[in-house]
């Protein structure tokens, strides 16, 4: 398991998070990681203003509902620290981005795990979906 985040101040700085991490866990539990990884450096480094990208649609309900339902305990753990670190935020957004515009994300986390990126399928600008 690892973690890939990538942080980009508002003067333009970027920060790149590329972290093996201990133990085994699901893919929900290093999107958390990563969330809680991320929030944890940008407080450190003195944001107070977040708008947090992410691909975890779990992540983002969680952190943007307050209604939203309890997980087992080994990912709720993970919620109630990102939301204990978004308090100390004067203003923290959550936005739900596609797989593949999450790209730099995840060749970091796998770049950790020493894997090449992966090949990520971008829909093509004029696909349109049939309904």
């Amino acid at each position: 398991m690892a973690l890939g985040a990538v942080l980009t101040s508002p003067d333009g700085i970027t920060h790149h998070l590329s972290q093996r991490l201990s133990g085994s866990g699901c893919n929900n539990e290093a999107e958390w990681r990563a969330t809680v990884a991320a929030m944890s450096f940008a407080l450190n480094h003195g944001a107070r203003r977040l708008h947090l990208h992410t691909d975890s649609t779990q992540v983002r309900d969680h952190l943007s509902l307050l209604d939203a339902p309890t997980l087992p305990p080994a990912l709720q753990t993970w919620v109630n620290e990102a939301r204990s670190l978004a308090d100390g935020l004067t203003c923290l957004t959550v936005q739900w981005v596609p797989r593949h515009r999450n790209a730099q994300a995840d060749a970091l986390a796998r770049q950790a795990l020493g894997l090449p990126p992966k090949d990520v399928d971008t829909p093509h600008p004029k696909a349109r979906r049939r309904r």
